[in-house]
């Protein structure tokens, strides 16, 4: 397919590539066009604005970091909507709240486009290596229409349903319950360094016991470790995350109290400097109020 990709961060740059390695015809932007150059040695084609990369093409990718930058890149002067044809799709595999993913679905809808919302699990590593954990929603035909896209950068695809924001809750759901295990394991593991427990020890018996999930492997070693920088996923991207999830949950009235302490304890990790750190380093937060250095 002829595809313009948008957003060329930690996960964008490796995302681009497998759908080059799947022999799509890419191009692509970035707003630091760097990036962008990086590629163009690899095939892909180099625009110089949103609406530029969206002419002629069937398919959009957006991967930015948070609603304003889907905005800007979408909605705004010099976007994508000024330029993609009639009957082109829109894939927003970005971190986005489910009142943005409705808005996008209404004024493609207007300009007789497809739009599909499908973010992704999986830290850059997972990116790179075309293993990440697809979730997607929106109408039937275009879903299986833009599968082979999805499937050249995840390892598993997961229809939720045609609505495109059920994909979005999904993913803000998931989030949640990944900030909450990162919370509990921080305070256990706090806990236990606190009687002398080895922390690699007490980690490696927990994923290989009672908690053999990738989740708690992956961050159960970054907090045994403290390995939070260079940050696969900084923490300000993980308040982010948790304020969509709260907001999608208050537009529902849903409560949702555990994300509302982890919201707090991000802010204090802020607060304390840790902002470039990975989101993981609320468990260093957990360490320093058990007075552990």
């Amino acid at each position: 397919m002829k595809v313009a990709f948008i957003g060329l961060g930690n996960m964008g740059s490796h995302m681009a590539r497998n759908l080059l390695r799947a022999r799509h015809d890419v191009t692509v932007w970035n707003r630091t066009l760097a990036k962008a150059e990086d590629l163009r040695a690899q095939g892909a084609e180099v625009a110089q604005s949103p609406a530029e990369a969206a002419k002629e093409v069937e398919v959009v990718i957006t991967m930015l970091a948070d609603d304003h930058a889907v905005e800007s890149a979408v909605l705004h002067p010099g976007g994508v909507l000024e330029s993609l044809p009639k009957g082109a799709a829109h894939i927003s595999m970005s971190t986005i709240s489910v009142a943005l993913s409705r808005k996008l679905a209404e004024e493609h809808a207007k300009r007789g486009h497809q739009y599909v919302a499908a973010p992704v699990f999986g830290r850059p590593e997972a990116a790179e290596a075309a293993t990440l954990f697809v979730v997607v929603a929106g109408g039937k035909v275009a879903v299986e229409r833009l599968k082979p896209l999805l499937e050249a950068v995840g390892q598993r695809v997961f229809v939720m349903g045609d609505k495109p924001e059920m994909a979005n809750v999904v993913k803000l759901s998931g989030n949640f319950l990944i900030a909450s295990v990162i919370e509990s394991v921080g305070e256990a593991v706090a806990l236990t360094r606190q009687y002398g427990v080895d922390p690699q020890q007490f980690v490696e018996f927990l994923t290989n016991s009672l908690f053999a999930a990738p989740v708690y492997k992956t961050y159960g070693g970054i907090i045994a470790d403290e390995k939070y920088q260079p940050a696969g996923f900084k923490i300000r991207l993980g308040l982010k995350d948790i304020r969509l999830a709260l907001a999608a949950a208050e537009s529902v009235d849903v409560p949702l109290p555990v994300a509302s302490m982890i919201r707090d304890h991000m802010l204090t990790a802020i607060a304390r400097g840790m902002e470039d750190m990975d989101w993981s380093a609320t468990a260093k937060l957990a360490a320093e109020n058990a007075g552990l250095k």
